[in-house]
């Protein structure tokens, strides 16, 4: 294969910028751009970067400390080639960054990823133009027609209870399961559910169950003692989900 012509000179230059900012240890400073104006170059593109990972990890942020939060933000600034030219997706980069590249040291608490993707699921849903796919009764029968979930919603499970994670607060490891949508009121609301809803909830999502077929799957699953019982129970648990705004109706 013909070999590619070199670079012009000002894109090696550019790449030696921008690999100087990225990282100044292990990049030499370009020759003909002071120190001090290089410094004021990499102190704004990092609080530009941070100040979008911020609005979107406030607690994650709280919880590391400020020591811990910088040398992530600096292992992502220096290491990850992003694919997107918007701001608003910097965050998503950041997830795709600790999903995908980092390693956590020993340092970090283990759920450390975990937190960062309940926060980030909030602005995931917040801007979120997803919407209902077919035609559905608000009041419509939810235990023999079939429910339809709120298209912006999210079923969570994870092995924290990251909603009650705080700054000097310790928590145990426990599988958790958190329902998180967007009301009406164009609010993302969170709450925890348990295993029993989130099953129900996973099995509705296709939109070909009704109430009363999901409820008794979920009946012979758990090996329920009183299937009538429990799609009694489960009737109720659908209108409450209804009302809350996690189910918008039912198919037409």
């Amino acid at each position: 294969m013909p070999k590619s012509p070199p670079l012009p000179e000002f894109q090696r230059y550019q790449y030696a910028f921008t690999a100087h900012i990225r990282d100044p240890k292990a990049n030499p400073r370009p020759a003909g751009v002071s120190a001090r104006r290089m410094k004021i170059y990499s102190g704004l593109l990092y609080t530009n970067i941070e100040g979008f990972l911020l609005a979107c990890f406030p607690v994650l942020r709280q919880v590391l400390g400020v020591r811990k939060w910088s040398a992530l933000v600096r292992a992502f600034f220096r290491t990850h080639h992003s694919h997107t030219p918007y701001f608003r997706q910097i965050p998503d980069e950041f997830m795709q960054f600790l999903q995908n590249e980092w390693t956590p040291s020993a340092i970090y608490p283990p759920f450390t990823l975990a937190l960062a993707h309940y926060e980030w699921i909030e602005l995931v849903l917040s801007v979120s133009n997803r919407s209902a796919d077919r035609a559905f009764d608000p009041a419509g029968d939810l235990l023999d027609g079939v429910p339809l979930l709120n298209p912006v919603l999210a079923n969570l499970r994870y092995d924290w209870p990251l909603h009650r994670i705080a700054p000097r607060r310790k928590i145990q490891a426990a599988e958790t399961h958190l329902l998180v949508f967007r009301d009406a009121a164009d609010q993302i609301q969170f709450s925890e559910i348990n295993a029993f809803t989130a099953r129900l909830l996973t099995l509705l999502e296709p939109g070909n169950l009704s109430g009363r077929a999901a409820l008794e799957q979920v009946a012979d699953e758990s090996r329920h003692p009183d299937r009538a019982l429990l799609v009694q129970a489960g009737g109720a648990l659908l209108e409450n989900l209804r009302a809350q705004g996690s189910i918008i109706g039912s198919a037409v």
